[in-house]
């Protein structure tokens, strides 16, 4: 796991990433600290209550969530911000990474406790996006999209898929804090959410053959 307790950066500079081990995936087994997380992503530091507001529970719920992530290393009080009678809490990292492939045979419940409460998060996403979708811009409506296509694929082309996929979108411009300062005039937030999913029509291949390594990327979690 990046050690977060040791950035050269600063303490107010987020990491890159932070790689999932077992205590970590533990403390994001639950839809309300993932979505804690992302919002705190999203928008940049924030108190439990205003945080609690946006999800729709109660700010002692929030406030418990935040302590959790805090111990796992995820998020840290903003003491600059902070006062006696409210918290700030920041993220640590601009995304989490899932890609031991150990981790999900020694904490199976865990990982799919996780990959379900990620799941849970971008379906919402995608509701909002749907529902305020007629009140955007006639420009920002056009370029909405969703799309699915079903491919014939071995490991290997998978793999190699979901590479060059990343790739395109690392030729764009990454939401950050900095990126809103040089963007240009009329560039808004746009999440990009990616899923490769095996479907398979035959029994599992058996666990003695080697398969490619996965990795699970989340911006938001």
């Amino acid at each position: 796991m990046t050690d977060a307790s040791a950035r050269p950066d600063g303490p107010n500079t987020q990491a890159e990433s932070i790689v999932l081990d077992a205590k970590g995936l533990r403390a994001l087994a639950h839809p309300v600290r993932v979505q804690l997380l992302g919002l705190l992503r999203k928008y940049g530091p924030s108190t439990a209550t205003r945080l609690a507001e946006r999800l729709g529970v109660n700010s002692g719920t929030a406030s418990y969530h935040l302590r959790q992530l805090g111990a796992a290393g995820f998020v840290e009080e903003d003491t600059e911000r902070g006062n006696a009678r409210e918290r700030w809490w920041r993220s640590l990292h601009r995304m989490t990474e899932l890609k031991d492939p150990e981790l999900a045979e020694q904490e199976p419940e865990a990982v799919l406790a996780y990959l379900q409460s990620v799941t849970a998060a971008y379906t919402l996403r995608t509701q909002r996006a749907v529902n305020e979708l007629h009140t955007m811009p006639r420009a920002w409506r056009d370029t909405f999209d969703m799309s699915d296509w079903a491919l014939r694929l071995t490991p290997e082309e998978a793999t190699a898929l979901r590479q060059e996929l990343r790739d395109v979108v690392a030729r764009y411009r990454r939401d950050a804090s900095e990126a809103a300062v040089i963007a240009p005039e009329g560039a808004e937030r746009v999440a990009v959410i990616t899923h490769l999913l095996p479907e398979l029509d035959a029994p599992a291949v058996p666990a003695h053959r080697s398969a490619p390594q996965q990795t699970t990327r989340t911006e938001t979690s």
